[in-house]
This record gives structure tokens, sequence and C-alpha cells, in this order.
């Protein structure tokens, strides 16, 4: 039971992770719409990272 409360909440630390990188691109690119090539890169790097945290988790805790 306990390693299913924690696969739980990793998988959503990492939901939540991409919801705020997602949230900070739309803001940095509100801010300055010239960067938005740049942000975006990042952003998707920043995206793929997070996820790739969460799919480990998943491996290893279930």
């Amino acid at each position: 039971m306990t390693g299913n409360i924690a696969l739980a909440m990793a998988l959503f630390a990492a939901a939540c992770s991409v919801g705020l990188i997602g949230f900070h691109a739309v803001d940095a690119v509100g801010r300055n719409p010239g960067a938005s090539g740049k942000v975006l890169v990042q952003s998707i790097l920043a995206m793929a990272l997070a996820e790739g945290l969460g799919i480990l988790s998943l491996l290893f805790l279930k």
C-alpha cells in the first residue's frame, strides 16, 4: 500500500511540475514575445526532464 501512495505522489509531483513549467513559459512569453523561441525550447526540455523523472519513478517504485 505504501508503494502505491509513493508512486501516486511522485506522479502527481511530475504532473504539477509540468503544469508550473507551462504556466511560467506562457508568462515569460507574455512579458517578452521576442524571446518565444528560446523559451519554447527550454520549456520543452524542462517538461521532458520532469516527465522522465515521473516515468523513472513509475518504473522503480512499482
